[in-house]
């Protein structure tokens, strides 16, 4: 019998989580499975089957509610509804779950019927929100009330932003109410780090596994440019980069700006992912650049750097990372969270987090000291331990691991 694979995330084939649900599919489709992707938001095209949650008035009703209540992931209830009708409907072999926040889906309504059906269900944790009461990140504020109980949330006004109402111990319960019981559940986490996060919260009793995110290499690979250089005046300059889809203090905006006080005559910052007011805010030594959706010219910003900066302080993997050592170039990264878990002596350089003098010491060093060769260690790295293809593999693994039948168990008699 043909198994069915159902995904839900907030996107399909869009953005990071997206396309890594699009492309377990596509390789599930090619070992025989049927595939779906449920999605709340936004889509572009992919060979799986898609269904969408709901409708753009049901998005805004969930935010507005979100905002007013500081219960994000609780409205949307006939949406979920519909979604389980359609679960009833094409009945699935297994279920893996993404991104469940992100304003279209109720996860009570949906671990309800979860919770009490035979489906067995894979969650992959991209972010830390499944087991706090609010955040989705908390290194920044270095909040860990999550290993006991949330209250008093000092990120009410982030992500996902509650005008008015803390609701983080509400919340906290009933995610642990909900996430907590499923009898069937396998938690999937993206880096080491993350692993260790969940073994401390109320997750911790369900079996999990660790698949780091997979990075395409047939893409992202070295392609310098020299026009990229002419077009940027960029010619003989040392080019540090900087990568972001949203530019704020916990992606280190404000690191690079003190960062570029100390730049040297032939060195040059380059951030990628500004909004317009942020690139007009700028010190006249950082060329600001919005967000591309040309990958291609992406991968020749990686490529043509000298090295790459990631100065977040919150990643839960960190695929900007991936993306520049699979290109060849070298990386600076804070430790904090899953960042150093892809760099080497051979490959970067960590650095405690918000030392600004450790960054331009680690600049120094891999700019006297790295060769051809260790960039061309950068890219074996990658390939080794973060080709796409065999990380979604271990994903087909799994399924065909959890969707095995139980044996019966054979009762043994005694006679007397």
């Amino acid at each position: 019998m043909k198994k069915t694979l159902l995904q839900i995330n907030v996107e399909a084939n869009y953005g990071s989580t997206g396309r890594i649900a699009s492309e377990i599919g596509d390789l599930a489709m090619t070992k025989g499975w049927d595939s779906h992707i449920a999605y709340g938001r936004l889509m572009k095209d992919t060979d799986s089957t898609t269904y969408h949650i709901g409708t753009p008035f049901g998005i805004y009703h969930h935010v507005a509610y979100s905002r007013l209540s500081g219960k994000h992931g609780l409205a949307s209830i006939n949406d979920t509804q519909k979604l389980i009708s359609y679960i009833e409907e094409i009945q699935p072999t297994i279920i893996h779950l993404h991104n469940l926040h992100g304003y279209y889906l109720n996860y009570e309504t949906l671990f309800r019927y979860l919770n009490s059906s035979n489906i067995p269900v894979l969650w992959t944790l991209h972010d830390c929100w499944s087991f706090t009461g609010h955040c989705t990140h908390y290194e920044d504020v270095g909040c860990y009330k999550w290993e006991k109980e949330c209250n008093s949330c000092p990120q009410k006004k982030e992500y996902p932003t509650s005008w008015l109402v803390d609701s983080s111990k509400n919340n906290y319960q009933r995610k642990k109410k909900w996430f907590g019981s499923h009898p069937n559940l396998h938690i999937v986490t993206v880096s080491n780090w993350l692993n260790q996060e969940v073994s401390r919260s109320f997750l911790s009793e369900h079996a999990r596994t660790t698949i780091h995110n997979g990075i395409d290499t047939s893409i992202f690979k070295c392609t310098k440019s020299q026009t990229l250089r002419t077009k940027f005046n960029l010619e003989n300059k040392y080019i540090i980069l900087g990568v972001a889809s949203v530019w704020s203090g916990k992606k280190g905006l404000e690191d690079f700006i003190t960062l570029s006080k100390t730049l040297e005559e032939d060195e040059t910052l380059d951030l990628i992912g500004l909004k317009e007011n942020q690139i007009k805010n700028l010190p006249k030594n950082i060329i600001g650049i919005q967000r591309t959706a040309n990958l291609e010219e992406l991968v020749s910003w990686y490529s043509t750097a000298n090295l790459y900066l990631n100065l977040s302080v919150e990643e839960s993997f960190g695929m900007t990372t991936a993306e520049s050592l699979a290109c060849g170039t070298p990386v600076v990264v804070y430790d904090s969270t899953a960042c150093p878990e892809m760099v080497t002596p051979k490959t970067g350089r960590v650095v405690p987090k918000k030392d600004i003098e450790a960054v331009r010491n680690a600049i120094h060093d891999i700019k006297i000291d790295f060769n051809e060769s260790h960039y061309a260690q950068c890219r074996e790295y990658v390939a080794q331990r973060f080709d796409k293809n065999e990380r979604y593999e271990e994903y087909l693994s799994l399924y065909d691991q959890l969707t095995q039948p139980v044996p019966n168990k054979v009762l043994q008699t005694h006679e007397s």
